[in-house]
């Protein structure tokens, strides 16, 4: 499955099982907005990353955006305490991130804790952890600052979104103990 294709079966399960939630997401980037963005940050996006963000630019509306935070989004999706980050998002958290040198530790090049090749799509709002696309092979991995980072926990992008969309069912047939659907929204416990 491509990358829409996973993204669009996690729109469709969000919008069928909990269309509160889905009515909150925005519309999709633009060329112009990723263009932008990959001059801005020195990096260009790998194509499942476009693929996905022109669907979706997860960014929240500057009125809600809160400064005293590392990362701001959508609270509760995909789950209780990340989620995911538009454009906006992505570029201040990779500037967070972004190494001199090009990796962290400088004396661990094949096996850092962060890398500049990777672009963070998900986030706690401390920034603390989250998953990265890797630009050179299109994997995604986790970091999470202390612990260490793992490449290639999925595939792809598209992979992982399958396993959201995967939570989602499990979650809308009531077989995910730690969240529920109530009033249209997904409520974590």
């Amino acid at each position: 499955m491509s990358v829409a294709e996973s993204w669009s079966r996690v729109m469709n399960l969000l919008r069928q099982h909990a269309p509160a939630d889905h009515a909150d997401l925005p519309g999709p980037a633009t060329e112009q907005m990723l263009a932008a963005a990959e001059e801005r940050m020195g990096i260009p996006f790998p194509q499942d990353l476009r693929a996905w963000l022109l669907q979706n630019n997860l960014d929240l509306p500057e009125e809600e955006v809160d400064d005293d935070v590392v990362c701001c989004g959508f609270a509760g999706f995909p789950d209780e305490g990340s989620f995911f980050l538009g454009i906006r998002a992505m570029e201040k958290l990779y500037a967070n991130r972004f190494m001199p040198g090009g990796f962290d530790p400088p004396d661990r090049p094949d096996n850092p804790f962060w890398r500049n090749e990777w672009i963070p799509f998900l986030s706690d709002q401390d920034g603390w952890m989250g998953k990265f696309i890797d630009v050179r092979d299109g994997r995604v991995g986790r970091w999470f600052v202390g612990e260490i980072t793992i490449t290639g926990e999925y595939e792809s992008l598209a992979h992982y979104f399958d396993s959201v969309a995967e939570m989602l069912t499990k979650i809308a047939d009531g077989n995910y103990p730690v969240c529920e659907v109530a009033e249209g929204r997904l409520v974590w416990s």
